[in-house]
This record gives structure tokens, sequence and C-alpha cells, in this order.
């Protein structure tokens, strides 16, 4: 795929990491480019475009690292942890790790009327409440999309990441 190849040029992907930190690297190219390809509202666009990681994961230190080169737009990157849902703030993107992912429920209420996109990494939460969920499909890193959960977010989307999902709902 194209795309992946441009995504890892782009990441500074380094074949000596561990599978795991591969795996994080993989997630958080896809991650910054989901930003290229979803529209958030106008009042979104000031200041920082904050990503929000629910729970313990290495995605968090890739992200860190990849915040240092690029921006959306004139939004530089924040990269926030939480622990709990009570905690969660205000983000333009919220990833719920794999331990968390049985608390989608309660991250699905607490931001039924925000803009946030929520990202998770276990299968079947794409139906539970996820816009998009990664998967390994094939024996690579993939990802699933649900239309209808973006658009419920007030977000839009490029038609064109369709095509690079596994799945859409």
């Amino acid at each position: 795929m194209v795309f992946v190849f441009f995504m890892l040029l782009f990441s500074g992907f380094n074949p000596a990491q561990n599978s795991e930190e591969i795996n994080a690297h993989i997630k958080a190219t896809f991650i910054y480019n989901f930003t290229r390809y979803i529209e958030w509202p106008a009042e979104s666009k000031k200041g920082n475009f904050v990503i929000g990681i629910f729970g313990t994961t290495p995605l968090f230190a890739e992200l860190n690292k990849m915040k240092q080169k690029t921006t959306r737009g004139n939004q530089p990157f924040e990269i926030k942890t939480y622990s709990s849902v009570s905690v969660i703030g205000n983000c333009h993107i919220i990833f719920i790790s794999k331990e968390k992912s049985g608390e989608i429920p309660e991250v699905v209420k607490m931001l039924k009327d925000k803009n946030t996109l929520i990202i998770s990494e276990k299968d079947g939460l794409i139906e539970k409440g996820a816009d998009i969920n990664f998967v390994i499909f094939n024996n690579k890193q993939g990802f699933e999309i649900n239309r209808t959960n973006i658009s419920d977010h007030g977000l839009s989307m490029a038609s064109s990441l369709t095509s690079f999902a596994t799945k859409v709902i």
C-alpha cells in the first residue's frame, strides 16, 4: 500500500525497534495522518490540537516524538494521558488502550456531545462506539472506520480515507 509506505517514510521508521515499538510507531503515524483526513468544526481549530491517551501504551512516547516534527495546520500537537474516564478533558482525539477497552461505553457516553474522534485497538469496538479501530489484517496493521460514529461527533471525513480501511460501516 503506497499510503503505508509514505506514512513510514514520513515517520522515521527504524527497523531495529522491537515489535511493540514498531506497532506503536505505525499507530502514531496513522493517528497523525488521520488528522489530515478528518475535519473538526471551526471552533476546534484554536489553540493546541490535543490527542488524549486513555490507559498505558507505548503510543504515548511515539506521539510525543512525532509532535516535534509536525503540526495540524497552525495548531501544535499536545499529547495528554488519562488514567480514568472521569478525568478525560477536552481533546480532539482520544485513544483508548487495550487495557481500558472495557470502559468504552463510559468514554462514548462522556464524549457524546463532543467533537472528539474516538480511536480504539481491540476487535469489536468499532460496533461499540469507536470511530476508528486499529486491527491486524493479513498480518499487517490496519484500521476500521465507523462513518456514523464520526458524523455523530460532528466530524467529517474525506471519502478517500475509507479506501485505506480494512472495514467501513
